[in-house]
């Protein structure tokens, strides 16, 4: 019970594992290709379709330590300029679970060009349906609290996630707002004295990315970034990111690192009073397209005196591509090829 309840702790305080945020986190699977996780204009970007798989594990050595898993898939119906797409997920930290589903529509315009230059904007919209519980079973108090109810509570959520993208050949930007409407969490409500028990409401968070990729031979070099903020605390953090492509004859090996830098920092005592820490997370990432399959691993290792466990943060994901053309534009443009 002890480490369950440190992990919800800390996750909540040091931004660890993204749980501020109800719904999906933003953790690094969308350098896999994985776009559409984040960015609901990218359902049926491309020609055919797209499947991915992910499973995340933190802190191997911690009993009930944060893990997701998702799986999504989306593709363009026909001809058409629109996409769909659905997107399942299972998260659990400590105490605290969530499941959810997703159903995207899409609609790309192209802006000019012949059918080989790549110039297009995108929209997106997610309904989402999400069942989210805490187990307070094991909480333990001297005398009456209001605060715990010693129950496993369960509550069930809906909300919408909108995106835009646009494409310009080697370029591409992203935006998205998450969690678009306003929605009471009743959850952490439920038999309390709702008059010490404060109502939060607004989960809305803001992503905006962008990138080029460099390189038209056998060599592409990807510089990209991502940055978040979260509404109702103002919370901030960035991703640098790098990535380098390399063909071969059974298709295209990748690899690259990803920096998160939190832009606000977490007080916490000291022996001689307060210190703050900012959130930092290195992730080395390294993937393989093989025909129409894909398959990457990154490993997130968070810096910075505090900590919870000295293991890092395990990620693979699994894909698989379908109806799509050798190459459609004339760029190196994985998202939308």
């Amino acid at each position: 019970m002890k480490n369950r309840f440190l992990i919800l702790i800390c996750s909540l305080l040091f931004g660890f594992t993204g749980q501020s945020q109800e719904g999906i986190p933003v953790y690094f699977d969308y350098l896999a290709d994985n776009y559409y996780l984040v960015y609901p204009s990218m359902a049926g970007i491309s020609e055919g379709g797209k499947i991915r798989a992910t499973a995340r594990m933190q802190w191997f050595s911690v009993e009930d330590a944060p893990n997701l898993q998702t799986l999504n898939a989306n593709f363009r119906l026909g001809e058409s300029n629109s996409g769909v797409g659905a997107i399942f997920f299972n998260d659990a930290n400590g105490y605290h679970s969530q499941t959810g589903l997703k159903l995207t529509y899409a609609h790309h315009l192209k802006l000019g060009g012949d059918e080989r230059y790549l110039n297009q904007v995108s929209f997106g919209l997610s309904p989402t349906y999400l069942q989210t519980s805490l187990d307070e079973s094991e909480f333990v108090s001297a005398g009456p609290d209001d605060a715990i109810t010693g129950a496993r509570l369960s509550e069930s959520y809906f909300n919408v996630d909108f995106g835009m993208s646009y494409s310009l050949m080697d370029f591409y930007a992203h935006f998205a707002i998450n969690n678009l409407l306003s929605s009471d969490r009743n959850l952490y409500r439920y038999g309390k004295g709702n008059d010490i028990t404060p109502v939060v409401d607004n989960l809305r968070r803001y992503l905006v990315s962008a990138g080029y990729i460099f390189g038209k031979q056998e060599w592409q070099y990807e510089p990209s970034v991502l940055f978040q903020m979260t509404d109702f605390n103002a919370e901030q953090t960035i991703d640098l990111n790098f990535k380098i492509y390399r063909d071969v004859d059974f298709g295209r090996l990748w690899g690259g690192v990803s920096y998160r830098r939190s832009l606000d920092g977490t007080p916490f005592a000291t022996a001689d009073g307060f210190g703050e820490q900012k959130l930092q997370l290195f992730t080395p990432i390294v993937g393989a397209n093989i025909k129409n399959f894909m398959v990457s691993y990154n490993y997130s290792y968070q810096s910075g005196d505090i900590r919870f466990d000295s293991g890092g943060f395990h990620q693979i994901t699994l894909g698989y591509d379908f109806g799509q053309s050798d190459r459609k534009y004339d760029c190196y443009c994985p998202a939308a090829q």
